[in-house]
């Protein structure tokens, strides 16, 4: 086992020097921390071999798995982490009292996997990679330039507030389709209702009348026949359909093509696009505010787009750039990009406050999204409601003229 030289304080605040040897130097904390002495500075001794020391902490690092962290819990581990290192705390004080004071399981592995990296000489970010697969490289990078430049407390604050935009977007955007999705759940269910129950029932009762029917009775009759008769091949088709499509999608190709005709669509298209803009205005506005590299920026931001036609141009757009092009030349060369937000660029450019050009744009396309919702939930339930009541305005007419029809023919045998 390799040896460390400690110098630590006791409770009585004195300083006091030592030698110990233990499996790793995260281990020296520890074993410090459980002698009531707080550790100020911990050296491994040169002598140890590198092999000892690899073995040592791979199996401190192998106590721990990964775990994966749900957007919330970046939020929260993100805030947390900032308010401590605000309060005053250094890194590992910061990490201990988050190891300790957590609830979530999640969180408290990710803290003590931190400690232990940080203790054994990582860097934050550097120590994130192995803490979770949940911080991208975008977050790392952004704690790096905050370990650079000294602001980490104000960088994780920064990041707190563009995850939390970011799950608010995608929030907004999911609840618009909700209920959209509910009606036409609705429909449908209102249409097999109708075919299944109440049209075979007429059926039944007009035949007992011998009466001739009208022709738009007779065709909802038919249809109803063949509904409840193949209703298992309507069923199969579509659910084979659906996994046709859901395969074509999952490759590069059928990828693309849905995802640049999902932007095209009437209604849902514009709050879609729209979302993505403000992703990408907030994501590459926080890094350049904090001083991470246009270039680098761009790619970061690049990987984070979910929308692979739009994730396509920004690489063009990135070559661009990387080749000595402004960044609002090369968007508007692509196309496709929206040019307030191309304009916007250009102005921040020309006036060296590409950051702050970025962030006015996100709080732009903000609002623009949250009109455009509004917009889209105002459009769509009267659609729904027109198409409801047409198909239950002809299945009503075709009942009721095909009863009066029958009473009329009933009146006239008697």
């Amino acid at each position: 086992m390799p040896a460390f030289t400690y110098t630590a304080l006791n409770p009585s605040g004195q300083q006091i020097t030592g030698k110990m040897t233990v499996g790793s130097r995260a281990e020296a904390f520890r074993k410090l921390e459980a002698q009531s002495l707080t550790p100020m500075k911990v050296i491994e001794d040169a002598s140890a071999g590198k092999t000892q020391r690899a073995s040592a902490k791979a199996q401190a690092a192998g106590d721990f798995e990964a775990p994966k962290l749900k957007r919330a819990q970046i939020i929260l581990f993100t805030e947390e982490m900032a308010d401590l290192l605000d309060g005053g705390l250094q890194i590992d004080q910061a990490l201990r009292v988050m190891e300790e004071r957590q609830e979530a399981a999640a969180i408290k592995k990710v803290s003590t996997i931190l400690r232990n990296e940080v203790r054994e000489g990582s860097t934050i970010s550097k120590a994130l990679r192995k803490a979770s697969p949940s911080f991208d490289d975008l977050y790392v990078n952004m704690v790096a330039a905050g370990e650079a430049s000294g602001s980490l407390p104000e960088i994780l604050r920064r990041l707190a507030s563009g995850l939390t935009v970011l799950q608010e977007l995608q929030g907004k955007v999911t609840q618009a389709m909700i209920y959209p999705a509910l009606l036409i759940t609705a429909c449908i269910a209102l249409i097999i209702v109708f075919m299944t129950v109440l049209i075979p029932q007429l059926t039944q009762l007009l035949a007992d009348s011998g009466t001739k029917l009208p022709f738009a009775t007779e065709m909802l009759m038919k249809f109803s026949a063949i509904l409840g008769k193949w209703w298992w091949l309507m069923l199969t088709a579509i659910v084979a359909g659906s996994l046709i499509f859901r395969g074509y999608v999952s490759t590069p190709a059928g990828r693309l093509w849905w995802d640049s005709t999902k932007i095209k669509l009437p209604l849902f298209g514009p709050v879609i696009s729209t979302r993505m803009y403000a992703q990408f205005a907030h994501s590459l506005g926080n890094l350049v505010v904090n001083g991470v590299p246009l270039l680098n920026g761009l790619k970061l931001t690049t990987k984070a787009i979910s929308n692979v036609f739009i994730q396509g141009l920004m690489a063009r757009a990135v070559a661009m750039v990387g080749e000595g092009a402004p960044l609002s030349a090369s968007l508007k060369k692509v196309g496709e990009f929206p040019t307030l937000l191309v304009d916007m660029i250009a102005v921040g450019e020309q006036t060296g406050s590409l950051g702050r050009a970025l962030e006015k744009s996100a709080v732009r396309y903000d609002k623009e999204l949250d009109k455009r919702i509004k917009r889209l939930t105002t459009l769509i339930s009267p659609v729904i409601m027109i198409f409801m009541a047409a198909i239950v305005g002809v299945v009503a007419y075709s009942i009721v003229t095909a009863i009066f029809q029958a009473s009329n023919g009933i009146r006239s045998k008697a």
